[in-house]
């Protein structure tokens, strides 16, 4: 997990797991952007992530008075046709977390951006109790 919420820093975090992983394992990235917050960055934190990342999904941050779809949408429009193809879009972060950890392999890395050390999801003015750390745990059932 880790805060990276914007293009730089998605490119630093990619760069280091890459670094330290090689080619010996894929990375599978879960990312969303938070809403009402700089539309620009979007799509170049989605081309960015996928460049980087072998597996992909794109999904909900905290979309504060914005559609999440919509956010989602925006992140797509970074994508070249094929990224878009081989990219998953899971609205609900939850669902996406498992979704990314059910699909890694031994060797393998998830990141899960965007969030980090955030407790809550902040979906139209009301911040509800959300920790990807927690859902990481579930998704194991540890």
């Amino acid at each position: 997990m880790d805060y990276a919420h914007t293009p730089d820093a998605l490119v630093n975090v990619l760069d280091t797991i890459r670094g330290v992983i090689g080619t010996s394992g894929r990375i599978l990235t879960v990312v969303g952007a938070g809403g009402n917050r700089d539309h620009g960055k979007r799509p170049m934190m989605a081309r960015e992530a996928a460049q980087r990342s072998d597996v992909l999904f794109l999904t909900s941050d905290n979309p504060r008075f914005e559609d999440p779809d919509a956010i989602i949408a925006d992140m797509r429009a970074g994508l070249s046709d094929e990224q878009a193809v081989s990219t998953t879009c899971i609205t609900d972060r939850r669902s996406a977390i498992r979704a990314a950890i059910e699909q890694a392999q031994p060797g393998d890395v998830v990141l899960i951006a965007g969030k980090g050390h955030e407790n809550y999801q902040e979906v139209e003015g009301v911040k509800h109790h959300f920790d990807d750390r927690e859902e990481v745990l579930a998704a194991f059932n540890l």
